[in-house]
């Protein structure tokens, strides 16, 4: 299996599929997830001619269940390491909720910096912020993410399960089609992962600011949101990353759910494909 080892020792895995000479496109998952869940996006992208990239955060899916390093920085620092044993140049980066974080951190502080970086994607991501703050009065209460954390620790199965069930894929509005597959693939994502890493993650995702990040991306970006997210809503995150980018594209779905990718793939990865080739 393909893994690239970290300077702190951390065992990453990582697919990598498509001609080695095309234009690198690498995924960066949401959390508890894995380079899994990718699939609609890997397929599509790899049948288009690009060569495609995803790998597994460190303390999810195969890579290693290290006991530090879950937070943004790690995280960045990780997907660079990855970049670099694989040489990639001239790459776009997608990211989907903690995976967009994981965008913003990387471009800003590691892919333009090493001009390895040429286009960001933002997909129902995380940045600027999520907790409410007195700078960030519009956020998320601090006790939201102290319930993830409190039903994590009692039992993170069925929380794995009440999630997708749920909110994340907008299961829960009336008229959904809903999809069992769906569900019980975000719980094997999820249940393969450490749980200290994911509950760590809660921090990561929910108090990291990344308003400097966003300021410090020069790249074309796009903003992708729906505007029924129930995990990350979209004017705290989507419409304020918008006017912190220096060259930023902002679309928003009407009644898209969280996990848009793999609920509405086809209408997602043509805006995506658009979006690379233009």
């Amino acid at each position: 299996m393909p893994f690239v080892t970290t300077r702190d020792g951390v065992e990453i895995f990582f697919k990598d599929w498509g001609p080695k000479d095309a234009q690198p496109i690498m995924f960066h998952h949401g959390w508890p997830l894995s380079s899994d869940d990718w699939d609609a996006q890997l397929l599509f992208f790899v049948q288009k001619g690009f060569r495609v990239v995803a790998h597994d955060r460190r303390g999810h899916g195969r890579s290693s269940q290290v006991s530090d390093g879950h937070d943004m920085d790690h995280y960045a620092a990780d997907a660079f390491a990855v970049v670099e044993h694989l040489d990639l140049k001239n790459a776009v980066h997608i990211g989907h909720s903690t995976g967009g974080g994981e965008v913003a951190r990387y471009v800003a502080r590691h892919g333009e910096p090493a001009g390895r970086v040429a286009k960001a994607v933002l997909v129902s991501a995380v940045p600027p912020l999520m907790v409410k703050t007195d700078a960030n009065p519009e956020g998320l209460p601090l006790e939201v993410f102290d319930g993830f954390r409190a039903a994590l620790a009692a039992n993170r199965a069925q929380f794995y399960v009440d999630v997708p069930a749920g909110p994340f894929y907008g299961f829960n509005r009336e008229g959904a089609k809903v999809s069992q597959g769906v569900i019980d693939n975000w719980w094997r994502q999820g249940m393969i992962g450490s749980a200290k890493a994911h509950y760590e993650g809660i921090k990561a995702f929910s108090e990291t600011d990344q308003t400097e990040d966003l300021k410090a991306i020069s790249v074309p970006t796009l903003v992708l949101h729906g505007d029924d997210d129930q995990i990350v809503p979209y004017k705290d995150a989507a419409l304020k990353s918008i006017e912190l980018l220096k060259n930023g594209t902002l679309k928003i779905y009407p009644g898209y759910p969280h996990g848009m990718l793999t609920t509405h793939p086809e209408v997602l990865n043509a805006d995506l494909l658009a979006f690379i080739k233009g």
